[in-house]
């Protein structure tokens, strides 16, 4: 039975790991800066304002926290890659990032993003590296899948899944998604509960 990701309210939002708040079970939202991160959220949870959705990368600076249930939160991470930010700014991301995703015991999977058109960029690999090491789940969403043919869609993900399963992981899935057109909700619905229950 999937859970109600509608109900969905923002909890807080931080900017280092000492102030991350103590909660049971957290899934981990990661991808390149325009990748469709806040744009997944909003569709998922069925709330136009939910996440801030952005033409400008790099708009999520923060880590942000949003509870579903009395036991599980969304955590929307800062977007990687481009953004006109300041250097000592992005550093400071990448650390945050990186050590989150290494050393936070509350996280029950990662989700991924990566535009179906573009996936698999230098950092994208590099996420996906620094993950495997904790043995968790990681699903992987390929967004903007409205602009694919269904030829191009299969020849994605097939290519994806090879290259991701080099990585180790013995948890791994993957799905296609288009906010717009709302392909891949339930799909998206049903994993992540999986990892909640």
């Amino acid at each position: 039975m999937p859970i109600n990701f509608k109900q969905a309210k923002f909890y807080t939002t931080v900017n280092d790991l000492k102030s991350l708040p103590n909660v049971n079970k957290e899934i981990a939202i990661v991808g390149r800066s325009n990748a469709g991160k806040s744009s997944l959220l909003n569709t998922l949870t069925n709330q136009n304002r939910l996440a801030y959705t952005s033409k400008t990368p790099g708009r999520t600076q923060h880590i942000n926290y949003f509870n579903i249930n009395d036991d599980a939160y969304l955590v929307d991470l800062p977007g990687y890659g481009y953004a006109k930010v300041p250097e000592s700014i992005r550093l400071h991301w990448v650390d945050l990032l990186g050590n989150y995703l290494r050393l936070r015991k509350e996280i029950v999977g990662l989700v991924i993003i990566m535009d179906s058109r573009h996936p698999l960029k230098d950092l994208d690999l590099y996420m996906i590296d620094f993950f495997s090491k904790t043995g968790k789940p990681l699903h992987v969403v390929l967004s903007k899948a409205d602009k694919l043919t269904n030829q191009e869609k299969s020849k994605t993900l097939r290519d994806v899944k090879i290259q991701i399963e080099e990585y180790g992981f013995t948890d791994l899935s993957l799905q296609m998604f288009s906010s717009p057109k709302r392909i891949g909700i339930e799909e998206l619905e049903i994993k992540l509960s999986s990892w909640i229950e």
